[in-house]
């Protein structure tokens, strides 16, 4: 029983994220135009990989769009504006610098400036050890105590 149950998990992750085969007879700068393009697409659902990089199901779709309107003469500018008008400035991997997106070219800068501020707090905090209660005499004790 596990080890059927184990074949009907690993044919479903197969079918999952199992990615289409090449094109047959596909044109070379189709392929180069489509690699260049792909290489410049966030997958949406992956959201950390290009869909060249993506197997998910929608990145092959998304290629497939792309192979599709390469076929239909579009220029790369065309089939960029398409997919953003479609799906927005997110699925660019390098989104243009505009009121939109400028939280996410200034915000890395600012989670840095902010953690520098904390740690230059926290050590200036440190640093500034509050000074003990002891009377001057007492403290002069313990010193030579400490010294033998």
């Amino acid at each position: 029983m596990r080890l059927f149950l184990a074949l009907v998990c690993l044919v479903a992750c197969g079918a999952c994220f199992g990615q289409a085969a090449e094109v047959p007879n596909a044109n070379p700068e189709t392929e180069r135009r489509l690699k260049h393009l792909a290489e410049e697409l966030r997958c949406l659902v992956c959201q950390n990989q290009t869909i060249a990089d993506s197997h998910a199901p929608l990145a092959v779709d998304l290629r497939n769009q792309i192979r599709d309107q390469i076929a239909a003469g579009r220029s790369d500018g065309q089939i960029r504006a398409y997919m953003v008008e479609r799906y927005g400035d997110f699925v660019l991997y390098r989104p243009p610098l505009k009121a939109t997106t400028l939280v996410l070219w200034i915000g890395p800068f600012l989670l840095l400036a902010g953690g520098a501020f904390a740690a230059w707090r926290i050590a200036r905090r440190r640093g500034a050890a509050p000074q003990s209660g002891l009377p001057a005499e007492r403290r002069a004790e313990i010193e030579s105590l400490l010294k033998e």
